[in-house]
């Protein structure tokens, strides 16, 4: 592991004591990484741009970006490899994100929210599916 004890327990310190509110772009990074982890920013570079072109430097800038803000952290292969890995955790995140917006954007209505979710992107039979389950699971709940 790379950096000293300090460090380490300053990111961990911020992640757990603030929330982690990423950027469009980190957040994409974030994807990845916690998909990949431990991933080589080569790899990170790769998956970025089968979907938009984007330079190698500027998906290392971002990934020195979140090591900087604690949502990284890296440590070196035996080989001499960097690899990253998230300390910022994926449930956190994504909850932060969606109570921001589900606040924000649909005045804390949950219902509101995924009404407009589902009438605006086509979900396929399955999907519908699950959510009829998970629905029935929540009313039999006491």
């Amino acid at each position: 592991m790379v950096g000293t004890q300090a460090d380490h327990h300053t990111m961990q310190k911020k992640s757990a004591n603030q929330p982690y509110q990423p950027s469009e772009a980190e957040l994409e990074i974030l994807n990845f990484v916690w998909e990949l982890e431990p991933v080589a920013v080569r790899t990170l570079h790769e998956r970025i741009t089968a979907s938009r072109d984007v330079g190698y430097t500027t998906v290392l800038k971002q990934v020195q970006r979140l090591v900087e803000k604690g949502g990284l952290e890296k440590e070196v292969s035996a080989d001499g490899t960097h690899l990253y890995r998230a300390v910022v955790r994926e449930q956190a995140v994504k909850q932060l994100l969606v109570d921001k917006m589900l606040h924000a954007a649909f005045g804390g209505s949950a219902l509101q929210m995924m009404m407009h979710a589902l009438g605006t992107q086509r979900a396929s039979p399955e999907e519908l599916q699950e959510l009829k389950n998970w629905l029935d699971q929540q009313i039999a709940k006491p």
